[in-house]
């Protein structure tokens, strides 16, 4: 079965609100031979941002628009839990993302990918203050912090929180990885805003930070540089 065709079906159920016919369609895309994984980066995600696409559009009511994210959700759970685990890579991933629950099911999406594909994940959803994430960056010492928007009110709050980072200089050898519609739909921006790099889709996210260094032994040291006390206390 093309992904395809069953992204076409499963959109038009998913904004209906058609329960029983989502996991009908679902049911049938697996007999015929997609797996979890696949419906998740090739239809799911596919799928989402469409939603995003003509949500900010007004080319759908919001009724469809929750009717779909919170059926699309069901599902990513459902998918996740048949998902085959990779051999873990010793590599940690803290993510975060912007208020809106489509933000919110984007960053799930991926970090269930990411974990079954061995990665070590961390996953804080959005709302989260810049000091909180500072933090928890300074105290996991991740490989990877992984920031995800869909909308433009979301830049600037991650240019300030890559500012602060960059100038405390918090976890020095991490690496800061942007994704979500904003920096689809503004060629240049995850540069500007100071991001090791950005990527478009869930495949080609997994496919970039793959080939990222691992960062120094120095990530499991637990002291903070002298510039984020300062940081703290001024907070």
């Amino acid at each position: 079965m093309n992904p395809h065709d069953v992204q076409e079906r499963l959109f038009q159920a998913l904004v209906s609100g058609a329960r029983a016919e989502c996991r009908t369609i679902v049911r049938e895309a697996t007999e015929a031979g997609l797996d979890g994984e696949t419906m998740s980066r090739e239809v799911y995600w596919s799928i989402l941002d469409t939603l995003n696409t003509l949500f900010r559009n007004d080319q759908i009511s919001t009724l469809s628009f929750q009717y779909a994210t919170r059926l699309l959700r069901s599902l990513v759970d459902q998918a996740q839990a048949t998902y085959s685990p990779r051999a873990p890579r010793g590599r940690t991933i803290c993510m975060f993302c912007g208020l809106t629950e489509a933000d919110d099911l984007a960053g799930q999406l991926v970090a269930d990918l990411a974990e079954a594909d061995g990665y070590d994940v961390f996953f804080g959803g959005g709302g989260i203050a810049n000091d909180e994430i500072l933090e928890e960056v300074n105290a996991r010492r991740p490989d990877i912090l992984l920031l995800f928007s869909s909308g433009p009110r979301d830049a600037p709050n991650i240019r300030g929180l890559i500012d602060v980072i960059r100038g405390v200089n918090a976890c020095p050898s991490m690496q800061i990885v942007v994704g979500g519609g904003i920096f689809n739909r503004a060629p240049g921006l995850a540069e500007e805003i100071g991001a090791d790099l950005w990527a478009t889709s869930p495949r080609e996210l997994l496919a970039r930070i793959e080939e990222l260094p691992a960062a120094r032994s120095e990530r499991h040291a637990a002291k903070p540089s002298l510039k984020l006390r300062r940081f703290r206390e001024a907070a």
